[in-house]
């Protein structure tokens, strides 16, 4: 009996490796835990090609969101947003600017952004101008500039 044999992992494994990765590990390991689960496949050639496949489907189809996403980053980047709200004599707003009303604010301009992917500490509730991180993918972020003033 073999003391190591060779699986392509279809799932990420804590302490083992990620998904797609061609890992040596002992046979009952394998068989007990890993093939009955579906985190594992036996590397055969056909297993190891689909994998290396799958890889570069998935690089390419991430290559392309984030060149998407550099468009829209650019978009955002020269988009400035005024909202004008009801404020008292200090300044201070009746209400406050949440992620919804500046998704709701883009969306009118022609953008659309996702609201889970602003990074907005807690509501705007003064008068003035702020800028608000908007990460799209996992290294793209751009800027939104946001002026509130009292209408």
């Amino acid at each position: 009996m073999p003391a190591n044999i060779q699986v392509v992992l279809q799932q990420d494994v804590n302490k083992l490796g990620k998904s797609g990765e061609l890992v040596r590990v002992r046979p009952g390991f394998a068989r007990n835990y890993l093939l009955p689960r579906q985190l594992a496949v036996a590397a055969t050639n056909a297993a190891v090609r689909r994998i290396e496949h799958e890889k570069t489907v998935a690089q390419a189809k991430a290559e392309k969101a984030r060149k998407e996403a550099q468009g829209i980053g650019a978009q955002v980047d020269a988009l400035t947003l005024t909202l004008a709200l009801k404020a008292g004599d200090d300044g201070r707003l009746f209400g406050s600017v949440t992620t919804k009303d500046i998704e709701n604010a883009a969306k009118a301009k022609g953008i659309a952004l996702d609201r889970k992917k602003m990074h907005l500490p807690e509501p705007i509730k003064n008068v003035g101008s702020y800028t608000i991180p908007v990460k799209l993918v996992s290294d793209v972020v751009a800027t939104l500039k946001v002026e509130v003033v009292a209408k």
